[in-house]
């Protein structure tokens, strides 16, 4: 059953550029029934946002700054979102924000049993990210806007993050986690397990779609597609690669 998500975006803190990929984004994940921006609507430097909510539906709430040098959105966001909780119209939230004063907030939410996903820039502090089921990379969402599209034929691999050896651990520890006796884990679990121990784990962030590829371009594993009774179906089978290890010697007498 698709969940039914309340999206809240921190209109202070977050770019506008990517409000259409964002809400294709959260489509994949439940129905964005309850969509709202915080923000001071009197400030000319959101003039950039209204066109924006118009065409993607998104409420807007005002909320003016009373005090210099704090900030009154953060506040405004959090009422509301206990008391989208408590009106138990929603079963999950997506916080969209790269501010940190969000983490107590997801936490709390996802105590009450919420599904908490978060949308911020590369920027967002760790323990927002971590306070999240699933954290997503404004930077990773692609556009089908055509010309995009064609700039983005022009970008190198620097564009996305390295893969490294914390990355190739994580996976291969996952796959032991789950491994049968023949160390063969189901991707799919494999990746389910790799986004509960880091909730901003996206294969994406390495410019790739899809997490098959991403291991596939690893040569630290193995991968087997296994044939359904669903002709049309496979399932895709992971595995750590066997590496020389020496024995240990015995200890002399």
């Amino acid at each position: 059953m698709d969940l039914n998500i309340a999206v809240l975006i921190d209109g202070d803190n977050i770019p506008s550029a990517y409000v259409k990929e964002m809400i294709e984004e959260i489509a994949k994940y439940g129905n964005p029934t309850i969509k709202r921006i915080y923000g001071d609507w009197t400030n000319p430097r959101l003039n950039k946002w209204k066109h924006i909510l118009l065409e993607n539906a998104i409420t807007p709430i005002q909320q003016y700054g009373y005090t210099t040098g704090k900030n009154a959105t953060d506040s405004a966001m959090i009422i509301d979102a206990m008391d989208i909780l408590y009106s138990g119209k929603v079963n999950g939230f997506c916080l969209v924000s790269s501010d940190s004063d969000f983490t107590r907030l997801a936490t709390r939410l996802r105590e009450a049993g919420m599904n908490v996903i978060g949308i911020g820039e590369k920027k967002t502090p760790d323990p927002f990210i971590v306070a999240c089921d699933k954290f997503i990379y404004v930077e990773v969402l692609k556009t089908n806007n055509k010309a995009e599209a064609e700039d983005e034929k022009n970008q190198t691999k620097s564009n996305f993050d390295q893969i490294t050896q914390k990355e190739i651990s994580l996976i291969a520890s996952s796959i032991e986690d789950l491994s049968d006796e023949s160390g063969w884990a189901f991707l799919g679990d494999v990746g389910n397990l790799i986004q509960k121990k880091r909730p901003s784990f996206d294969s994406r962030n390495y410019g790739f779609q899809k997490l098959t590829p991403l291991i596939k371009s690893m040569e630290a594993f193995d991968i087997e597609e296994r044939e359904t009774s669903k002709s049309r179906h496979k399932l895709i089978y992971v595995k750590n690669k066997e590496t020389n290890k020496k024995k240990p010697r015995p200890r002399k007498k």
